[in-house]
Formats: structure tokens, sequence, C-alpha cells
């Protein structure tokens, strides 16, 4: 199986030597994305709610990219610069995945990049 690099104007250009996601057959793996404005590559103004937003946001665009979506999401895995928040990233979290959440593993992280409160990296199925 052939490797295909996805790449969107709709979510954050790649900070490093990495992709915004790989897809490998009917599997798109993404990037950690944290709350960069895809428009301004700026982290968003605001607490953990509003990073947690764009996140999703930057995940979804990242995956209907590789002809996914969000209800495709097999797995995530969740870095928290502050566990404390987790009832308030939670809360928006599960409005982007509704009643049949992925599995995902939630740990906090000592520092994460540009200052980020959160980040968020997916598994998903495509066609």
């Amino acid at each position: 199986m052939a490797k295909q690099v996805i790449s969107t104007e709709r979510a954050p250009k790649a900070i490093g030597p990495y992709s915004q996601g790989v897809r490998v057959g009917n599997l798109v793996f993404t990037a950690g994305q944290i709350a960069l404005d895809p428009a301004t590559g700026k982290l968003v103004d605001g607490g953990i709610a509003a990073q947690t937003e764009r996140v999703m946001e930057n995940l979804k665009a990242i995956l209907e990219a590789a002809g996914s979506s969000l209800d495709r999401v097999v797995k995530t895995t969740c870095f928290l610069a502050n566990l404390d928040d987790f009832a308030e990233f939670n809360a928006v979290y599960g409005r982007y995945f509704g009643e049949n959440p992925p599995p995902r593993s939630t740990v906090q992280a000592a520092r994460l990049p540009a200052g980020a409160l959160v980040e968020v990296e997916c598994i998903a199925e495509c066609n």
C-alpha cells in the first residue's frame, strides 16, 4: 500500500517536518493538532473551550481532505497542559463525537507546542 500525504488549506500548515495527515489503505493518521488558526497560523485566543473547538475543526478538515470524517474516527489521543481542564475539554470534545465516540487516551503533558492548552491526534477509516 502506498502512503498518501494529506494536506489542506483548511487546517494549519505543519510547523515542523511532518504532514498534516497520512493515508495508508483505508486508514488516515493525523498529526497532533493544536489550536492554530489556519488563516493566521496563530494560536486562537481564549481558554480550553475555544482551543478545543479549533483543534476539532482542524482535525475535521484534515479528515475530510482524506475522504473521511469525525464519525469514522476509530481512536484519539488527547494531550492537555492541565488535567484540571478535563471537564471543559470533554464538553467540547463530546459535541463532536455524539453517542458513539471512539476510544481515546487522555494525558497531561508537561508542555505543548506554541503554549497550547490541548492537542489531539486521531486515526480514522476512509473510503
